[in-house]
């Protein structure tokens, strides 16, 4: 209650993370009845997508005060505002992805806070004990890594290049194996080694693989992770076709999903370190070695100078006349289209 309280007269929102379907709407009754006062939705992953779109619209937009969910915000949401998390039986959850979705609050200028409740000391586990312990410890920058050895650590690693893999690690960590043994090759023969970007795509559009069109959650693990390694918009149609065929006609925020991952593969041809949506803008924050060529870029301000500027932090912003989820993402493809080498095309 103090928590929603503290955040509200800020004027920020709340996620209070439930991760039962069968029992969200009891929780959200429970919320209810601390917050009186709050605009309270409901968000998890066997709503329709026309719903789960509406839910997710009107948290980000502001009209709703505490968004009881389940943990598909664990991937891709990010909403400014939204400064408070509460996490309703974190005993539960991995330590990697409590780590995870502590991230989604904290991210703008307002201090964030996380509250993890359990049922009781007494009656959780010691490996839950171990997780909670190392989390409240371990919160400076780079922690990351040390969240994913201490995981290991109380899972088990498992055989990275054979068989045996412990928990949902099935299938990751083998391609970063290889970009840091390529990188150290390039090191010790004094060769440059080719430049990388990961992009973080802040757009606002719910790009995700709902939990009623991919049940399995190792199924819709192994699906981002394919998507994650695609090397060109080729590769995401292949596995587009392959879930199509697989699991049916996939629901609106997969089809969002698929174009935010043949975007990502433009941004990370052209070295974005990140893009971003501010209602107004698309927002493009280039490398400074971006391949980008200077001339196309002052050719598009010179043709529309209203449209586009360029900042000395090699910023690229672009004016959107729509907020529609469609016309973020096809005025962020084409721009980045435009700014593609002839020799980065293929």
């Amino acid at each position: 209650e103090e928590a929603i309280a503290r955040e509200m007269d800020r004027g920020g929102q709340v996620f209070f993370l439930h991760n039962r379907v069968e029992t969200i709407e009891m929780a959200a009754d429970r919320v209810a009845a601390l917050a009186p006062q709050a605009k309270i939705e409901v968000a998890h992953g066997q709503m329709t997508p026309r719903d789960l779109d509406e839910v997710m619209t009107a948290f980000v937009e502001g009209t709703v005060d505490v968004l009881v969910c389940s943990a598909i915000i664990e991937n891709g949401l990010d909403v400014p505002n939204a400064n408070t998390l509460i996490v309703d039986h974190a005993d539960k959850f991995g330590l990697s992805q409590l780590y995870q979705l502590r991230g989604r609050v904290g991210r703008s200028t307002q201090r964030g806070y996380a509250y993890l409740l359990i049922p009781g000391e007494a009656s959780i586990t010691s490996d839950a004990r171990e997780r909670l312990k190392i989390l409240q410890d371990i919160s400076e920058l780079g922690a990351g890594f040390r969240i994913a050895t201490h995981d290991m650590e109380i899972r088990g690693a498992g055989d990275m290049l054979g068989n045996r893999q412990s928990g949902t690690v099935t299938e990751i960590g083998f391609e970063l194996y290889n970009q840091m043994l390529e990188e150290t090759i390039c090191r010790m023969r004094g060769e440059e080694s080719i430049e990388r970007v990961e992009p973080e795509i802040n757009l606002k559009v719910p790009a995700f693989i709902p939990e009623a069109y991919v049940k399995d959650t190792n199924h819709r693990l192994v699906i981002y992770k394919k998507l994650t390694q695609a090397e060109s918009e080729e590769d995401v149609l292949d596995i587009q076709n392959e879930v199509s065929d697989r699991f049916g006609k996939y629901p609106l925020a997969t089809a969002y999903l698929f174009e935010t991952m043949k975007l990502r593969v433009l941004l990370k041809k052209l070295l974005v370190r990140q893009i971003d949506f501010d209602g107004k803008h698309v927002v493009i924050s280039f490398h400074p070695r971006t391949p980008a060529p200077p001339e196309l870029i002052i050719a598009m301000m010179k043709m529309e100078p209203k449209k586009y500027q360029f900042t000395p932090d090699y910023k690229l912003v672009c004016a959107l006349k729509g907020t529609s989820f469609e016309e973020i993402l096809e005025l962020s493809k084409s721009v980045l289209l435009r700014l593609l080498p002839v020799e980065a095309v293929n």
